[in-house]
């Protein structure tokens, strides 16, 4: 006899996801800028909880792009300024959550301040296992793959010696696999240099939910149309997925 009960639906081990939409959803309520962002902050440590609860074992999150310092001066410096604010407010809770804390990107730009707190978030929170939080800050595609490159370089190895797993391993986010779903808010229809390297067989889901909205219903529906998809990865649909197809 079948068993009756449903099948569990696929969860995927690691979510990315472009925070889209905070400057417009302040604007819509005339409000600076910098406003929506500190509620971008609040629907992070959401998800981040709800995704833990879901069994997702990584959550990467693009939180300021390598391309980001062209915003006006006041609204980059009061990012900068909600990061400390962001680690003094929730790094009690994530930790003890479970959550462990990874910052990738380009660390030379920033201050010595916001570099402290990033070690502190790291420190403090490096044994968790829960789930694995990285926050992409400074952080673009193109700049992952060329410091891989120089780091590679660097090392000394050779060009027959390099091969995709050898430059993976040099890679901003190598201790994690691949991400399998990559969520975008907001409305728009692209990557915007995100994770050029490990997205490529990502499963992409655009929503039109400004990220201060972005709650567990939005998170539920991205992981249905997730569980709904065949990944294939370059190879041809299995026979059940066309036996299916043609019922």
């Amino acid at each position: 006899m079948a068993d009756p009960t449903p099948a569990t639906p696929a969860i995927p081990r690691h979510v990315a996801i472009v925070m889209d939409g905070n400057g417009r959803w302040a604007k819509r309520r005339f409000m600076p800028r910098v406003f929506g962002h500190k509620q971008g902050v609040d629907a992070l440590v959401r998800t981040v909880l709800a995704c833990a609860d879901r069994g997702i074992e990584y959550l990467t999150v693009f939180a300021f792009s390598s391309e980001n310092w062209k915003r006006p001066t006041e609204e980059v410096s009061g990012l900068m300024g909600l990061v400390l604010v962001a680690v003094s407010k929730y790094l009690g809770k994530l930790a003890a959550d479970g959550v462990r804390i990874r910052i990738v990107g380009d660390r030379g730009q920033v201050s010595d301040k916001l570099r402290q707190a990033w070690e502190q978030a790291e420190s403090s929170t490096r044994h968790n296992t829960r789930i694995t939080l990285s926050v992409a800050f400074n952080y673009g595609g193109r700049w992952d793959i060329v410091q891989a490159c120089r780091r590679a370089i660097a090392d000394g190895l050779q060009p027959d010696e390099l091969d995709e797993a050898r430059l993976n391993s040099y890679m901003a986010l190598s201790y994690a696999p691949d991400p399998d779903l990559f969520i975008r808010t907001g409305g728009e229809l692209r990557i915007s240099n995100f994770l050029l390297w490990q997205a490529a067989y990502s499963e992409l889901v655009f929503t039109e939910c400004l990220w201060p909205e972005f709650g567990t219903a939005e998170l539920d529906a991205a992981l249905a149309q997730y569980a709904q998809r065949e990944r294939r990865f370059g190879a041809v649909p299995s026979a059940s997925a066309d036996e299916a197809a043609t019922c």
